[in-house]
């Protein structure tokens, strides 16, 4: 096991209702994210899914030969079919319940670390999002989480500052001109990939307020992260700062469990003493009684020298993933190739949360016919869609599909996959058709699909209380940058 043990005092230095709180919320987070999945993955990469599997790795391993398996480390290498995928999600939502009642933490910590690694290598682009490998990379370090660890805590610590630090930098590094403008906020709450209801009413402050809101998220995300280093009075200081932060984007925003796994990482900025106050005795009892021999036997000198390697390797890989996301730059071909293999694994993850600002919500709406004169709509269970629907709360769920329908209007790069989507809805896959609203070609695939692109923005108030609309659109005309046109109807 590889963990540092330096004891600390009962005072201001105790981590042990901490590390059990922790616990206890990374296996409720865990729980909603392989639960979110079990009836998504087959949908996405499955056999008759978006993205199959299959074919996938006969790519790579025809590309990479033995190395794949090292550089898309899963379960999945063994069996890629449906039923396994089912198993693996639905063995994740068990380790979960396990790791919540205590049951063999450690074990149930390393299980669900590789379950869910291979279920966002096997999710390939519907995967690839930094919640996920926010939550591998806690999931990591949980493993060797000890209460009595000034290594481990500082790690977490770490973790907390790249994630805050990065998303904050990235937004000044890309040049992107809302961020550098101070306008950013003004564009976010209506373009954001899913908007709830929230972010209607933060959409429509004045402007002058989401100015201000703009400068307050870089201060936030930029210069706050350093007090997480200092003594306990600026410590504490910059966690309620980073909670208050974390609680108005779930005001304004669906970004699933990502927002609550942040808060659960913030809880290492306290310490008992701090928490103690707003727990009651028996809570604390009830969260610490089970955990506390489990968490805190002693470790060998060979753990002990082992953490500091753990730590070694963490914080220069943190670093160096820092300088590259800022300079742009290689790094060299070994140290490339370092940073790029603990990527893979999701140990150590780069974080860059709305780097760009977009300042458009572009909506594409699929239709399929099998005549090629009667068009029936696809409609998606989440996306902004009838004007007087009430932009919906989602979180903590993440669906998957509905989120990766906003990148194609604005990044080529995903045009492949929304290709294969629209060729999975001509074959009519039962997988693919169950993650949206209804399927409109129940008895008979269509022989024609078609999409069209509109513009949606927000009502403003005086809009919404005389039409009673959350949106107004304008159409923008046929989207059609598809390789397989001869089965297509624009």
């Amino acid at each position: 096991m590889f963990s540092f043990s330096a004891q600390y005092s009962d005072g201001e230095n105790s981590y042990r209702l901490i590390a059990a709180l922790f616990l206890r919320l990374l296996a409720l987070i865990y729980l909603i994210a392989f639960f979110t999945l079990t009836f998504q993955i087959t949908g996405l990469a499955g056999e008759q899914g978006i993205l199959p599997l299959s074919p996938w790795l006969d790519y790579l391993l025809n590309d990479l030969g033995g190395s794949a398996f090292l550089h898309f480390p899963m379960l999945f290498w063994f069996d890629q079919s449906n039923t396994f995928m089912q198993i693996v999600a639905w063995a994740g939502c068990v380790f979960s319940i396990l790791l919540f009642l205590n049951i063999w933490p450690r074990i149930n910590l390393v299980l669900l670390f590789v379950f869910y690694l291979s279920l966002v290598q096997a999710g390939q682009t519907f995967m690839n999002f930094q919640w996920d490998g926010l939550l591998l990379e806690a999931g990591f370090l949980a493993i060797f989480l000890r209460p009595d660890s000034k290594v481990m805590i500082f790690l977490f610590r770490w973790l907390l500052f790249r994630l805050r630090f990065m998303s904050g930098i990235s937004k000044l590094v890309m040049g992107d001109p809302a961020w550098l403008g101070m306008t950013a906020l003004i564009y976010y709450f209506e373009t954001q990939p899913l908007p709830h209801v929230g972010a209607w009413y933060f959409h429509n402050l004045p402007e002058i307020v989401l100015i201000a809101a703009t400068v307050m998220v870089l201060i936030i995300e930029i210069i706050v992260p350093f007090m997480m280093f200092l003594p306990r009075k600026y410590r504490l200081i910059a966690a309620w700062i980073t909670l208050g932060l974390q609680l108005l984007i779930l005001l304004t925003s669906n970004h699933n469990w990502f927002n609550f796994l942040s808060i659960a990482l913030c809880l290492f900025l306290f310490d008992d003493k701090s928490v103690r106050r707003i727990i009651p005795g028996g809570v604390e009892r009830w969260l610490t009684m089970s955990w506390s021999k489990r968490l805190t036997n002693k470790p060998s000198t060979l753990s002990k020298n082992s953490s500091y390697v753990l730590a070694g390797v963490l914080v220069i890989g943190g670093l160096l993933s820092i300088h590259r996301m800022v300079t742009d730059k290689s790094l060299g071909k070994y140290s490339d190739l370092a940073i790029d293999l603990l990527q893979q694994w999701h140990i150590v993850n780069t974080y860059h949360v709305f780097p760009t600002m977009t300042t458009t919500q572009i909506e594409l709406k699929i239709e399929g016919s099998i005549d090629g004169v009667n068009w029936k709509e696809y409609k998606f269970i989440h996306r902004p869609d009838a004007l007087d629907k009430r932009p919906t709360i989602v979180l903590p769920h993440h669906p998957r599909l509905d989120w990766m329908m906003w990148f194609v209007p604005f990044h080529p790069r995903f045009l492949p996959w929304f290709d294969s989507f629209l060729i999975s809805l001509l074959e009519n896959s039962s997988d693919v058709t169950a993650m949206l609203k209804d399927n409109p070609f129940k008895d008979q695939a269509p022989n024609f699909v078609r999409v069209h692109s509109w513009h949606y923005e927000f009502t403003t108030p005086e809009e919404r209380e005389r039409t009673g609309n959350w949106w107004k659109r304008t159409y923008l005309g046929p989207f059609s940058p598809l390789p397989f046109k001869y089965r297509i109807q624009n």
